[in-house]
């Protein structure tokens, strides 16, 4: 019986993997140079750490079930939960901000479908004990390097900015209270995938007859796309008092992160776009996601502020922003642009063996040379010596040392550079020491 690999699983061999920790790479490499710290957490939680934060409706799309204990958990579908909780668990003696990243699998059970399955990775980056646009932009700031480390420029990929905040204090210019503003974010969220009759029919149930004039103000709003008109806009809402004071400082708090965008070489990048209101209730301030410019016009990466989340789930009150970036759809669209290597392993040594009596020799060399970090390959079998050189040149190594009786009797061993043909003998004491050499300038012709 053949098994196969369940739907919307995969499996990585060799090659595959070799892509795999390539995104990872460059993922780790810029989170640390940003200076965040790497962490994890544990891929099997209990159920009701989602349900705290999501909902009941999101039991629907995990992966759970009851353990022997009797415990109702489920595998990880995302990141920040668990965050919140070791966050939580040692706030007091945490040093702020907290700046930590994680690369991780996540599990949804949902339709597998192009750019979505359901085992996934993700690149999750967040900042905690910060309130103010400074840490905003330094997410969105890394989100950017993240994409341009692939190669990707600011016409493969730009980020939609926007913000909950103002679009609280634009429904609450509209009369809306809270519970209504709630519902119309949910309604604005997927105006890109909803027909406009459908919308003005679920707006109908929260305005009536103003609906479809509340539409057109929305459209208004969401088609501004420079910060000059974002900022008149605001000043031109029909806000009283406190509210006209909150409207103020925050498109001064606007001002700021463009400020530090531009200020970081980000700002080419960046897209004023307030149909971006991230469809989860928890976030609180300025969101935004990464969208391919091109193609298909996928999102990539997503995230913005959640300052009351670490308090819902029985932590402090802690401000926080972050964003995650899975890797399903970021490999389709490096995969498009030519932008992943083809990674092929190779040695730096192979062993070319004359016979038993030069094998335990070889294997003491290939020892050394192993506990220091090189790569050496050598034939499990005793072959001819053309059979080895053949194979040597197939393996794409570098050099092959070459173990003969004649060498084994002058206590050398012969190192021949494969891509040149050319050769140097090497007393066996000194093979350690002249190796960094052979490797940077490789072997003259003579």
């Amino acid at each position: 019986m053949q098994f196969e690999t369940l739907p919307g699983f995969r499996e990585f061999y060799p090659e595959a993997c070799a892509r795999r920790n390539h995104i990872f790479g460059c993922w780790r490499s810029v989170a640390r140079a940003f200076n965040f710290l790497e962490y994890d957490a544990p891929v099997l939680e209990p159920l009701e750490l989602y349900i705290e934060k999501s909902g009941e409706e999101i039991v629907g799309q995990l992966f759970n079930f009851e353990d022997r204990g009797g415990r109702a958990v489920a595998l990880r579908p995302e990141m920040t939960p668990s965050l919140a909780r070791l966050i939580g668990a040692k706030a007091n003696s945490l040093k702020r901000p907290v700046k930590w990243f994680n690369i991780g699998e996540h599990y949804r059970y949902e339709r597998p479908q192009k750019g979505r399955l359901r085992a996934f990775y993700q690149l999750n980056v967040d900042i905690l004990g910060e309130q103010g646009p400074a840490a905003d932009a330094e997410l969105i700031t890394l989100l950017c390097q993240s994409l341009k480390s692939f190669g990707l420029n600011n016409s493969d990929f730009k980020i939609r900015l926007s913000d909950r905040d103002l679009w609280l204090l634009m429904l609450a210019a509209e009369g809306l209270d809270e519970a209504g503003s709630a519902s119309v974010l949910g309604i604005i969220d997927k105006l890109e995938r909803t027909d406009r009759t459908k919308t003005i029919e679920r707006l109908s149930s929260i305005l009536g007859d103003e609906a479809e004039d509340f539409l057109g103000r929305i459209e208004e709003a969401i088609a501004i796309d420079d910060f000059d008109t974002l900022r008149s806009y605001i000043k031109n809402l029909p806000l009283e008092g406190d509210l006209a004071a909150v409207a103020n400082a925050r498109i001064e708090e606007w001002s700021q992160l463009l400020r530090n965008l531009k200020a970081s070489g980000v700002g080419d990048f960046i897209q004023i776009d307030l149909g971006i209101v991230r469809g989860l209730a928890y976030y609180t301030g300025f969101v935004f996601e990464a969208f391919e410019a091109s193609g298909e016009g996928r999102a990539l990466a997503g995230g913005g502020r959640y300052d009351a989340l670490v308090k819902k789930l029985g932590g402090p009150d802690i401000p926080a922003v972050g964003f995650a970036m899975g890797d399903v759809t970021l490999v389709d669209l490096l995969e498009s642009k030519s932008l992943i290597p083809k990674y092929i392993q190779s040695p730096d040594f192979i062993a070319i063996i004359g016979g038993e009596g030069e094998r335990a020799v070889a294997l003491a060399d290939a020892a050394q040379l192993r506990a220091v970090g090189y790569q050496i390959e050598y034939p499990f079998k005793n072959q001819g010596f053309a059979k080895q050189f053949k194979l040597a040149n197939q393996s794409g190594a570098r050099f092959a040392l070459i173990y003969g009786s004649e060498e084994l009797e002058r206590g050398v061993v012969k190192v021949r550079d494969l891509s040149k043909g050319s050769e140097v003998e090497i007393p066996r004491d000194q093979l350690l020491l002249q190796v960094p050499t052979l490797l940077e300038g490789g072997i003259e012709s003579k």
